[in-house]
């Protein structure tokens, strides 16, 4: 810890001292007294998208399998925007390595029930129907629950296309003990009550984040190149790799980038306040209250069927395309902006990690310990405010990194002034290493701070990255993107075959799924009132509970 502080000290002079001492302070304060476990008793889960593709890499037409369970109500395995595109959830775990060995058993299981069909392991599909509306949209049974999902999904297609709702990626969900917010209350003599606190602590986090979170598109981005077709038609600014794919010679996460989500003008406009939870609230129910023109051109129906839950600028709050939230565990029919008004913020979820493509699973346990020492240091950082400058300010660094983060000598912006990347990353990999320390300390071994070494060589050789290795690989072999993310899937559906998990474990899942499907049958032999009614009162609850 004393060779940390001491780098921490000779940071250059642009760097404010007053948000090194605070943080300093805080990581002293909860790694040394009697309560110092409470830093590594925090949790942590993984949400894993995967198209099922066949094995000349063309998305699959065939229903989610019913032997994976409901899609409505399975715990660990649904599906996200398409039929096809399935999504794993670990439970929440106090150690990443933990969360990824559940993550490594989800995908087992599924490999034993996904007869001729791999997981594409990429963040970038590989080969989706000719036209956009061959792609088919996740479908949940005839509850009204279920119907929602459904329209919500066919609003989602009419907005943005079903080809961008294709995107895969891996959010990592992280919190800390609730401990460390009590003593980190106690140490600051906060005024606010406990929940309160945790909540201005949550967006502090936010906060530090949104304007460093460049940082790992550059580390981490690992879709430099996609399938040209993918565009289909769309004006662009890609450069051409081979006959059949578009890349940017540059670019760490074309995913991340203009091309990807955040490509809409809607959600462009929209401003999200992280300044304050009430703030924060205010914003996003504003946006699924607030009429859209183009989307009130669209309509509800369309003879006689639902096509989108609203007009609104979102239909409902997760439509909100960010590259982290913040989260609360809901009760059974809450809205998730209500259940953080009501208890306040419990976690995060980052949202801008793309799909590792050398990594069976996606990801790899260095990454994980990595962004556990990042995000504590974006937790217990001191955290400005961000008005729409300092916004504007993060997402255009955001962009800039997605699209050429490994040009020698690339420039960002720190409030207002140029920076090289370099220079700002390896102050913030300073503090991340004061972190991991701490938390090896506390853990015992050196995972942590050998992960951030390792993400300090790429930075010293960008060629190191995912990102870059993408396309060297690709030039190695000659291969076009949907080649190599087609020979990356096979490898990693032979990883998961050659390890079949015993009969318990599949007896176990099988019992799992069975009651998820008895728990969808249920709903639907239950369900009261018509759909119209059912939506009529979903969008009055929004409406009544947030008037803005």
């Amino acid at each position: 810890m004393a060779a940390d502080n001491a780098r921490l000290a000779s940071m250059p002079n642009n760097t404010p001292s007053r948000t090194t001492d605070a943080f300093l302070h805080r990581l002293s304060t909860l790694s040394s007294g009697p309560q110092r476990d409470a830093l590594i008793r925090g949790l942590r889960g993984i949400e894993k998208e995967s198209l099922r593709v066949t094995h000349d890499g063309q998305l699959a037409l065939t229903p989610h399998p019913r032997a994976l369970g409901s899609a409505l109500t399975h715990p660990s395995l649904t599906t996200d925007y398409s039929e096809a595109l399935l999504e794993l959830i670990t439970p929440a775990e106090h150690d990443a390595a933990i969360t990824l060995e559940k993550l490594d058993v989800l995908h087992r299981f599924v490999y034993a029930e996904l007869g001729d069909e791999i997981l594409w392991n990429d963040s970038m599909p590989g080969l989706l129907p000719d036209q956009d509306e061959g792609i088919p949209i996740a479908q949940y049974g005839t509850s009204n629950i279920g119907k929602l999902k459904y329209v919500y999904r066919v609003g989602l297609a009419l907005r943005y296309g079903r080809t961008m709702q294709c995107i895969a990626g891996v959010h990592y969900n992280y919190s800390l003990n609730e401990e460390v917010w009590r003593l980190l209350h106690a140490d600051q003599q906060s005024t606010a009550n406990a929940v309160d606190f945790q909540s201005e602590r949550y967006l502090a986090l936010i906060r530090n984040f949104r304007r460093t979170n460049w940082l790992l598109m550059y580390l981490f981005g690992a879709s430099p190149a996609l399938d040209r077709r993918f565009l289909r038609g769309r004006k662009h600014r890609l450069e051409t790799f081979d006959a059949d794919t578009l890349y940017r010679p540059y670019a760490t996460s074309l995913r991340m980038s203009d091309l990807g989500y955040s490509n809409t003008t809607a959600q462009a406009a929209l401003h999200a306040d992280y300044d304050t939870l009430p703030g924060y609230l205010d914003a996003l129910a504003k946006a699924v209250s607030q009429p859209y023109p183009a989307y009130e051109a669209i309509g509800t129906q369309r003879d006689g069927e639902w096509v989108q839950i609203n007009t609104n600028v979102l239909q409902i709050e997760n439509e909100f395309y960010s590259t982290i939230r913040p989260k609360r565990v809901t009760y059974s029919g809450e809205r998730p902006l209500h259940a953080l008004a009501a208890r306040g913020v419990q976690y995060v979820e980052v949202r801008c990690m793309d799909i590792d493509p050398f990594e069976p699973i996606g990801i790899s346990l260095e990454t994980a310990r990595f962004l556990d020492a990042y995000l504590l240091v974006c937790a217990l950082d001191e955290s400005a405010p961000l008005p729409p400058d300092a916004y504007a300010e993060a997402n255009q660094n955001f962009g800039r990194v997605t699209m050429e983060g490994r040009k020698p000598g690339l420039e960002l912006t720190r409030n207002g002034q140029t920076i090289a990347m370099t220079d700002w990353a390896n102050e913030l990999l300073v503090k991340i290493d004061a972190a991991a320390a701490t938390l090896d300390a506390l853990q015992g071994g050196d995972a942590h701070t050998r992960a951030v070494a390792v993400q300090r060589a790429r930075l010293a050789d960008p060629s190191s990255t995912p990102s870059a290795r993408v396309l060297q690989a690709m030039r190695d072999k000659q291969q076009s993107f949907l080649a190599f993310g087609l020979e990356q899937s096979e490898a990693h559906a032979a990883h998961f075959r050659a390890r079949p998990l015993d009969a318990a474990q599949m007896k176990a899942f099988a019992e799992l799924a069975a009651q998820s499907l008895a728990e969808q049958t249920k709903l639907e032999q239950q369900g009261v009132g018509s759909f119209d009614a059912f939506v009529a009162a979903y969008r009055a609850y929004t409406l009544n509970r947030f008037s803005v």
